[in-house]
């Protein structure tokens, strides 16, 4: 199966919760976005008696290359990171904003596939107050079914799972 295709089923999956945006222009970085928001509220008796509230939100940028070398995934993951991090708006009641990247790529070059694991960010604001975020990271070689993934990006596995077995 190919990468574009995988897009497709990863596509189909997250349409569910979150918000995408396809980009179609060749210049583009990412292939696509997805972006979830939800925002809980706690209260007593009336709803201007909040007791609590919590907003949380991801962001997921979609890679889609030919061939995933070190530079390219060290480019992508700045990039995602960056452009994540420039959408967090921290207040009171923000408790988390976490960032995914997802590469999905017909080969993956053993140095990237071993770079992928040692990949992380996080990043508190006002001390953890005012919430935190993680960094997810995924890479899926799409001709062998190689699954490789970051400390967190580990919660990913069984999605990928249904993908590989999806493509078979």
């Amino acid at each position: 199966m190919t990468p574009t295709e995988s897009l497709e089923i990863l596509l189909k999956s997250y349409r569910s919760y979150y918000d995408i945006t396809r980009h179609e222009e060749p210049e583009a970085l990412f292939a696509a976005e997805a972006v979830f928001h939800s925002h809980d509220e706690q209260f007593f008796l009336i709803k201007k008696a909040v007791v609590s509230e919590a907003e949380s939100n991801e962001q997921v940028f979609i890679a889609v290359e030919d061939a995933l070398d070190e530079a390219l995934l060290r480019r992508l993951d700045e990039a995602a990171w960056a452009a994540g991090l420039a959408r967090v708006k921290p207040h009171k009641s923000h408790r988390n904003t976490d960032i995914t990247l997802i590469i999905l790529a017909d080969t993956i070059a053993p140095e990237a596939r071993a770079a992928v694991k040692k990949l992380r960010h996080y990043k508190s604001y006002s001390f953890g107050l005012q919430g935190w975020s993680n960094y997810r990271l995924v890479a899926l070689e799409t001709s062998t079914g190689t699954l490789s993934y970051n400390r967190l990006g580990g919660s990913l596995k069984k999605l990928f799972r249904n993908i590989i077995s999806l493509q078979k």
